[in-house]
């Protein structure tokens, strides 16, 4: 099984398929990188070489403790690109892995890195506050760590609704999305899945967005319902000099693994490599 051995000692498991231009894939939570299985085989039969890891905690990683914190998520990055010693690089993030790039490149810079996918990030701020009114009230992330602890299994059921925005007349989301999202959340550890709340709603990105000085595309939905658009997405292309954004009418969370917009990411991703 390929795994790479972080500074710490944890192993981080991956995929790495096709060969050409390196693509990097840093999955959602509570997911894995099961979540970029269409993505990364778009990527690796357009002659790119597609790689996926797991989150430490997440999957097949190493289920340990402690280290569910931004700083450590980007130095697993950066030990993994080191391992690989992978240049010339997209790195593609979903949502908290959002976070894990924006730190990667405020700790360890764009020496390795093309350029940056942004899709339904939580950057630059989750939780509401003065400066951040359309962000998250304290008490959602309250009550998603208290559904966890009570009982995570029916809780994940629960809020694939949310993550798929399932309730919106006419959603395209199936059963077979909601059961992938159930599954790959129980692979998550209790702690990791507990801890990281806490991770990405409090954690500032601000000065990690502004060390950006790469090509940078910003894909969020308009019904996102975890991360709200318009105290992350909006707010970063105004911090990431040159950045773009791109808006799904009526995109969800999870918008990158529901039939229809799945199609269109991909699409999306696939020209943007190109360029």
């Amino acid at each position: 099984m390929p795994v790479c051995t972080t500074r710490d000692g944890v192993e981080i498991f991956y995929k790495d398929w096709g060969r050409g231009r390196p693509v990097v894939f840093s999955h959602g939570w509570p997911l894995n990188g099961d979540a970029w299985q269409d993505q990364l085989k778009a990527v690796a039969d357009a002659g790119h070489r597609a790689i996926a890891h797991d989150r430490r905690g997440h999957g097949r990683s190493a289920p340990v403790w402690d280290g569910y914190d931004f700083d450590t998520f980007a130095d697993d990055l950066a030990d993994l690109l080191d391992h690989l010693d992978l240049r010339d690089v997209t790195l593609v993030a979903h949502s908290m892995g959002g976070g894990e790039v924006a730190r990667y490149i405020g700790r360890h810079g764009t020496g390795r890195v093309r350029s940056v996918v942004l899709l339904s990030a939580i950057t630059p701020l989750m939780l509401q506050g003065p400066d951040n009114p359309e962000g998250v009230p304290q008490s959602v992330f309250d009550d998603i760590k208290a559904g966890i602890l009570r009982e995570r299994s029916q809780f994940w059921k629960d809020i694939a609704e949310t993550f798929f925005s399932a309730g919106r007349p006419g959603s395209p989301v199936t059963q077979g999305n909601k059961d992938a999202f159930w599954a790959m959340a129980m692979q998550e550890t209790i702690e990791g899945g507990v801890a990281c709340v806490d991770a990405f709603a409090a954690t500032r990105f601000h000065d990690d967005l502004s060390k950006f000085d790469v090509p940078t595309l910003i894909v969020h939905g308009d019904d996102d319902q975890v991360v709200p658009i318009d105290a992350t997405a909006r707010k970063a292309v105004e911090l990431i000099a040159g950045a773009e954004l791109t808006v799904y009418e009526g995109g969800s969370h999870g918008l990158a693994l529901v039939d229809g917009h799945k199609q269109r990411f991909t699409a999306d991703l696939l020209e943007f490599l190109r360029r």
